[in-house]
């Protein structure tokens, strides 16, 4: 069975899962920008950074796959967000579902990890979202704002990494 870990990250974190991922596996990690054919393995992990609901090159990626007979895809999403909390699970899985063919999705095992955010490193354009959104939530009222919301208020322009390589064991038990 041929594997392969395919990340798309845009800060570092969610590369920095996908190599200690293949350190564990001993299966090759790459960026998804250097996947030449996909359909050539049998077992697909896709690593891919949140970014405004989207999962980075992952639609660009999966998307390309012939036939998922006899494909195995995992999915595992990094980012900001608690994935133990439901509504942040359900947001993902959502947008997800929209950004794939029904067949891939329907077929693909997804995982959630966190990540971690540098302001200081932030693209001028991501910089500006964040800055948007978070004076956005910040006129909502208390009690209509979620708990990613209040996190957000809380770690908004700091430098904050929730990285724990210990959550990669639940994804190693999935890999055949």
């Amino acid at each position: 069975m041929k594997k392969i870990i395919i990340y798309g990250s845009c800060y570092g974190t969610t590369k920095e899962y996908a190599i200690e991922l293949s350190k564990k596996t001993n299966i090759e990690a790459m960026p998804y920008q250097s996947i030449k054919n996909i359909d050539d393995y049998d077992q697909i992990i896709y690593m891919g950074g949140l970014y405004a609901g989207g999962v980075l090159g992952m639609n660009k990626t999966l998307n390309k796959i012939n036939s998922i007979s006899n494909k195995k895809i995992i999915i595992v999403t990094v980012g900001l967000a608690d994935p133990i909390d439901k509504q942040n699970q359900n947001n993902i899985r959502n947008n997800i579902k929209v950004q794939l063919k029904k067949e891939i999705f329907e077929n693909a095992k997804i995982f959630h990890l966190r990540g971690g955010i540098d302001y200081s490193k932030l693209k001028f354009t991501h910089k500006t979202m964040m800055k948007l959104l978070y004076n956005a939530i910040k006129k909502l009222p208390k009690e209509k704002q979620s708990t990613e919301d209040k996190a957000m208020i809380e770690t908004y322009n700091q430098k904050i990494n929730f990285a724990d390589f210990s959550k990669l064991d639940s994804i190693i038990n999935e890999i055949e």
